[in-house]
């Protein structure tokens, strides 16, 4: 059996260990250890044939004996837990960030499935689904009554199976049916924008996707920009993102990274400790980087922060991080189940545990709260100007092209002002990127 490494706030497993987990007995190195194991062993088979026996109602064997398990982990710490075999499953599909299916994102409404949005390029949206269609039926069995994630189960499958989904649409008299061949579906781990000049990488999750959608962004973006001397830098927005795949969280910091270590980790003994190392290469070609996170970054996404943070990389702006500090290890179990257990601590290439603390930004930024009813004290775009009277004089020692830079400034000054309403956070990001862009290159220290 294989075992699976986590670092992840809900726990997400790294990948494949080769090593062979095998079961067997609690063997105490003393007779009296021993005996009060084995004493405790009985106090529980002796518990649970009284509950099969005398509680008011029947129970599950099964259920019972998967919930004691679970109390046991989840007894050690938050993190440690049993997953059943339909748990392992869903971990196992979230953490490879792909799947067969149709390639729509759904939700519920009134017992129904409705589809909240077909993605690009995905056999739904060659099917022709849209927004707002009602998914009532799939191959001909009902979805009412179904929970929204028994409904998904049921369409997703085999890559190449034919899928028949009954449609009910606004502007159509009758359902209909759509025939759909499932596909390989990507989930997009990383989406890619620029905002002025800065371009912003959101990073949601660390599955096997991201450090592709990683490079992929940063290769579109600078592309579209026109080149890499039209970027100011490059803001990571990990904020709300809870973690992943430790080996995710190693490749997207050596992507910044020439050298140096990245993180370490230290187990029970001294043998379990690892360390991994940066190795050279920056996608951001020295351009400046603000790291951006709040309370709902964790595990994986402080990692990143943290090496960016020690290697003076990057400026970590926002609010103190999560502070899960812990590597889990899933060790799948005979019953298809698996168990996540804490196997080790991490540290920050300065030798700091986060665990309990969490990261602390550079630079503290608070996210305002929109207050309701709040209201700019002057409209600013009803102001008057001197352009605004009437008969005012022409502005005639400005060339055509001087008019329309002032014109462009203008507009991106706008969408500044734009930005701090809807994103606080992100415009001060973006703020810090122009000031260390007019210091020039970034020189790493190892």
């Amino acid at each position: 059996m294989k075992k699976l490494v986590l670092a992840a706030l809900g726990g997400a497993a790294l990948g494949l260990v080769t090593t062979v987990q095998v079961a067997g007995p609690l063997v105490a190195q003393d007779a009296q250890t021993s005996g009060s194991v084995y004493e405790q062993l009985d106090l529980f088979g002796d518990i649970f044939e009284r509950i099969r026996t005398d509680y008011v109602q029947d129970v599950d064997d099964k259920e019972l004996i998967e919930a004691a398990i679970n109390g046991m982990l989840t007894s050690l710490d938050p993190h440690s837990s049993y997953m059943s075999a339909e748990d392992a499953a869903d971990m196992r599909i979230s953490t490879r960030g792909e799947f067969g299916g149709l390639g729509i994102e759904v939700t519920q409404e009134d017992g129904w499935v409705k589809v909240v949005s077909p993605m690009d390029g995905t056999p739904a949206d060659a099917a022709g689904m849209l927004a707002g269609d009602f998914i009532t039926a799939v191959d001909g069995e009902s979805v009412m009554g179904l929970t929204l994630d028994e409904a998904v189960d049921l369409m997703r499958g085999p890559v190449g199976a034919e899928i028949i989904i009954t449609v009910v649409r606004e502007d159509e008299v009758e359902p209909f049916d759509v025939s759909i061949i499932r596909d390989t579906i990507k989930m997009t781990a990383v989406r890619s924008r620029t905002e002025g000049k800065a371009v912003v990488l959101r990073i949601t999750t660390f599955n096997e996707q991201t450090y592709p959608n990683l490079s992929e962004g940063i290769e579109e973006q600078i592309s579209e920009a026109g080149g890499i001397d039209n970027v100011d830098g490059f803001i990571l927005d990990l904020r709300n993102n809870p973690g992943g795949l430790l080996n995710q969280a190693i490749y997207v910091s050596d992507a910044f990274l020439n050298a140096g270590e990245i993180v370490s980790t230290r187990g029970r003994e001294t043998e379990d400790g690892d360390r991994f190392n940066a190795t050279e290469g920056d996608l951001a070609q020295g351009k400046p980087i603000v790291v951006l996170v709040n309370g709902g970054s964790a595990s994986a996404s402080e990692i990143v922060a943290g090496a960016l943070q020690d290697h003076r990389r990057a400026i970590v702006v926002g609010t103190n991080s999560f502070g899960k500090g812990s590597v889990q290890t899933v060790i799948p179990l005979s019953s298809d189940g698996a168990m996540r257990l804490t196997t080790a601590r991490y540290y920050t290439p300065s030798g700091r545990s986060i665990q309990a603390l969490g990261i602390s930004p550079d630079i503290i930024v608070e996210q305002p709260r929109v207050q309701p009813g709040d209201e700019e004290e002057e409209d600013n775009g009803n102001q008057r100007t001197e352009a605004s009277l009437r008969g005012a004089l022409d502005n005639d020692s400005l060339t055509e092209d001087e008019i329309r830079q002032i014109e462009e400034d203008r507009a991106r000054a706008e969408a500044a002002a734009q930005l701090r309403e809807d994103d606080y956070q992100m415009a001060y990001a973006i703020d810090i990127l122009k000031g260390l862009n007019a210091l020039g290159p970034v020189v790493q220290a190892d």
